[in-house]
């Protein structure tokens, strides 16, 4: 029982974190809070970068979520947890 939950809460994991990273904008470098948008100036027509905040993750917090549910899964796989409660039955 304990090996399914484990492995459960690694599939959570992993694809709660898959999903957030992808409907957050999917950033293939590392992760922002703030973010340059640019705006053009009315009177000279130059465009200038506004900075505004905003949490964007990267891939730091991808491959984290994922180390993380690897581990888990495999924590689920070591011999300990195969014992049986009767052992003397």
């Amino acid at each position: 029982m304990p090996k399914l939950i484990l492995r459960l809460v690694a599939l959570f994991l992993f694809t709660t974190c898959m999903t957030w990273w992808v409907l957050e904008g999917s950033n293939r470098g590392w992760t922002k809070t703030s973010v340059a948008t640019m705006k053009t100036d009315e009177i000279t027509g130059i465009e200038y970068p506004v900075w505004k905040e905003k949490f964007v993750p990267g891939v730091d917090f991808l491959a984290a979520g994922s180390g993380l549910s690897l581990v888990l899964l495999a924590v689920s796989f070591l011999p300990f947890l195969n014992k049986s409660k009767n052992k003397y039955l």
